[in-house]
């Protein structure tokens, strides 16, 4: 008897964390006027990010985000590479599992996956770049990709 109360007890604990961990990660992001101006930006907008000796590039045509990148984001040498690389590795993972889900992550979203292999050296500009879409996207489109806030300060 005591044990199937402990187990009901250690099923509803369980459930309590679960729903609370889901429901904390639904919370809006605070986005200065600035941010709201760039995100509600019109027209066109590539990035390419690339590494010509690995002959690796992905082009990112998202309206804003260059105007993000240039007056939002950290500048070059705020973060370190291996910082951002870790970022990376945790956002790959959980975009492309959304990329394969598409009943349940908006496909419209989540449309291709990246291959971003954790043991290549892409190089300080591309982890710049790849991570700085990362925050750009889940602060434009509420979206959690990770444990933590897509923070810029």
């Amino acid at each position: 008897m005591k044990f199937k109360i402990l187990i009901r007890f250690f099923f509803g604990l369980v459930l309590s964390l679960f729903i609370v961990q889901c429901s904390g990660s639904k919370k809006s992001i605070d986005i200065s006027k600035e941010e709201e101006k760039v995100f509600n930006h019109i027209g066109r907008d590539t990035v390419s990010i690339k590494n010509d000796t690995l002959q690796y590039e992905i082009i990112i045509m998202e309206i804003g985000f260059n105007t993000w990148l240039q007056s939002i984001a950290k500048p070059r040498g705020y973060y370190t590479q291996n910082y951002m690389e870790n970022r990376n590795r945790i956002y790959v993972i959980n975009w492309n599992q959304r990329v394969l889900q598409p009943q349940k992550f908006d496909p419209n979203l989540y449309e291709l996956q990246i291959q971003y292999d954790p043991n290549v050296d892409y190089g300080y500009e591309v982890n710049y770049k790849l991570y700085n879409y990362f925050i750009y996207f889940q602060r434009k489109y509420n979206q959690r990709l990770g444990p933590f806030a897509p923070r810029i300060n």
